[in-house]
């Protein structure tokens, strides 16, 4: 039996990294700036692409074999 990953997997664990992922962005944007709105404004933007970015990342990564070992 083979080892792999559903889409639905995939698109769960995108949006709870990017999720991670925003927050700290949003704080680090928040520390460089000192603008809370401006902050978010980032977060808001990134989150959109670097989720997508990761999906196809992820998918991607789902056809190599490379590092899987057969349950």
């Amino acid at each position: 039996m083979s080892s792999t990953e559903e889409k639905k997997r995939s698109i769960t664990k995108a949006i709870t990294w990017r999720a991670t992922g925003t927050l700290d962005t949003i704080l680090i944007s928040y520390i460089f700036t000192g603008s809370l709105k401006i902050a978010t404004t980032i977060g808001s933007f990134e989150v959109v692409t670097k989720m997508i970015l990761y999906y196809f990342h992820e998918r991607a990564w789902a056809k190599v074999p490379w590092g899987r070992t057969r349950l």
